[in-house]
């Protein structure tokens, strides 16, 4: 009898996660763990490149449309909450598959975070008045002035992560680095880990492709309906921060659809390098499911 082991399946947007989490979940009988940090809201569908009704069909997923964008939700709160459904499944099988490409809701799984103080929601509030008002230049003029440290260690773009580290240091008068600690979590299961890598040449045709699809389904329109909360951290984001631009008259169609491709070429960039960071991945192309199922197997 095979051990328990969660099967990790991550890399860059459009390079064909969902297919193969769904044969390896078809193949091993289990089911797949969605690590996707829009996908698990509800009111946001095609920008998000959730799988098709017929391949949730296929197999159980959770965390897919399982959240609403009106309620807070963070890494932290998806990692114990996924962590909590895994530890349930394996009740039933021996084998989970987690599969996405948000890096931070992998970590929180199967790393964890440090133990850092909530925030008052006036704090937070405070702060995002003045992104608001001033844009991420006053994130990045304020982290550097308050905590500069901490600022090297952060993606300047990301305003999320400059609001969270902002609003830690505003609040306790301590450095979010402070608090981190860097004790990893300890589970009662084995991780494989499997990344997903092709030519950048075809990555980057799949994403343009993958973008027509997701405009001739609808995105522009999907998107004018989500404009109210255009300022929500899962929508300050790719394939959509794009077209709220192109609605505040901040640039034309043309760019925007330049910009729409162009930006998620960049978004896949970034997502392969922060997994290859991680050593403990084996990588593969997408078509290769059975030398994936035979490396599963032979580290069982």
């Amino acid at each position: 009898m095979h051990g328990k082991k969660l099967i990790v399946i991550a890399g860059p947007t459009a390079v064909g996660k969902t297919s193969v989490a769904i044969h390896l979940a078809e193949y091993f009988r289990c089911s797949i763990i969605s690590a996707d940090s829009r996908q698990i809201y509800k009111e946001l569908t095609i920008g998000t490149a959730k799988p098709s009704p017929a391949e949730l069909a296929r197999v159980p997923h959770y965390f897919i449309n399982s959240h609403s964008i009106y309620d807070p939700y963070d890494a932290a709160r998806y990692g114990d909450e996924a962590l909590s459904k895994i530890n349930e499944l394996f009740l039933q099988t021996n084998r989970v598959i987690l599969c996405g490409g948000s890096g931070l809701y992998i970590k929180a799984v199967c790393e964890g975070f440090d133990d850092i103080p909530e925030v008052p929601g006036e704090v937070r509030d405070e702060i995002m008045d003045q992104f608001d008002k001033q844009g991420i230049g006053w994130l990045q003029e304020k982290m550097q002035q308050l905590d500069p440290e901490a600022y090297k260690l952060l993606d300047p773009q990301n305003p999320h992560r400059l609001i969270r580290a902002l609003e830690v240091r505003m609040y306790t008068g301590e450095s979010i680095r402070t608090f981190r600690k860097n004790e990893k979590r300890k589970h009662a299961f084995d991780i494989s880990w499997i990344g997903l890598e092709i030519a950048r040449k075809e990555l980057y045709a799949r994403i343009d492709t993958r973008m027509g699809q997701m405009i001739q389904d609808g995105l522009f329109e999907e998107a004018a309906m989500l404009y109210p909360m255009r300022h929500h951290n899962a929508l300050q984001t790719v394939g959509y921060q794009e077209i709220f631009d192109l609605t505040d008259n901040i640039i034309d169609r043309d760019e925007c659809l330049r910009l729409l491709k162009r930006n998620t070429r960049r978004y896949a960039k970034r997502q392969l390098t922060w997994f290859k960071k991680n050593k403990e991945f084996t990588w593969f192309h997408p078509d290769d499911v059975q030398a994936m199922i035979d490396h599963i197997e032979i580290t069982s």
